[in-house]
């Protein structure tokens, strides 16, 4: 029997979850320009939950298709790339003039750069890892960075603009670079440890729940922390134990 395929009107509801995520990006823009920056961070938020989501409909209801894909990098563009940067722009980079905007604009150019690599190496790339900050937790970088200021020490306030250009030039370029990162696609470690990753995540969860602004850019700066750590730290060392082993494994079958 051959498979059934899907009505082609099933084609619309991933495409229907991008829209969305492009709407609500376009909606960070508006927020931006009105001031009203607190809406406008948790505009992008529910962006990434939305650009999230097509591809899981896609893939449950077998409508995967080229043009979803194109349409999806498309959006991302505007929804991490222009959304963040017209964010970064309004609240805090303005004041540097030139310079700030300059900043403001790696956002969109790194985010376009990020997602035709990803395009093109998606097929010789390992799915455990995202080779470049995936530009949804770039986005959302900023967008709990603007969320998590009423908890940042005082002290630090009034350098909060020096801060910001830092943000905004450090993850833009962490999106081109070949910081690993993980994907969370593969589940051979909830699969052996289910119990494990289920009270780990009921704590995530109350954590979440406590205090979710706070708990959220902490989450997300460990995540950026991690994947470079792994990169430069934890590579090199294990690349350079496992020469070190073949070396010795060489020398020892050399022996007479």
């Amino acid at each position: 029997m051959t498979e059934r395929k899907p009505h082609r009107g099933v084609y619309i509801l991933p495409n229907l979850f991008t829209t969305a995520s492009l709407f609500a990006a376009f909606m960070c823009v508006t927020y931006s320009i009105n001031g009203n920056f607190h809406a406008a961070a948790l505009s992008i938020f529910f962006s990434a939950l939305l650009d999230g989501l097509d591809g899981k409909v896609a893939r449950l209801t077998n409508t995967t298709s080229q043009f979803g894909v194109e349409y999806d990098s498309l959006a991302d563009v505007v929804a991490f790339g222009m959304a963040p940067s017209i964010l970064a722009w309004t609240w805090q980079l303005q004041s540097f003039g030139r310079v700030g905007m300059a900043i403001s604009f790696l956002f969109v150019a790194c985010a376009a750069l990020r997602l035709a690599r990803f395009n093109v190496d998606v097929a010789v790339v390992s799915k455990k890892f995202f080779i470049g900050l995936p530009t949804p937790a770039a986005g959302c970088t900023l967008a709990a960075f603007v969320l998590f200021i009423p908890f940042m020490p005082t002290f630090l306030l009034d350098y909060l603009p020096q801060i910001t250009i830092a943000v905004c030039f450090c993850v833009p370029l962490l999106m081109v670079s070949r910081v690993r990162y993980f994907s969370f696609k593969e589940y051979a470690f909830i699969k052996a440890y289910p119990f494990r990753v289920l009270v780990g995540a009921i704590l995530l969860l109350v954590l979440l729940f406590s205090n979710p602004y706070f708990w959220l850019f902490i989450f997300i700066l460990l995540y950026l922390i991690v994947g470079i750590l792994y990169s430069y730290v934890y590579l090199p060392h294990r690349n350079h134990q496992l020469l070190r082993r073949l070396k010795h494994s060489g020398d020892t079958n050399t022996q007479p």
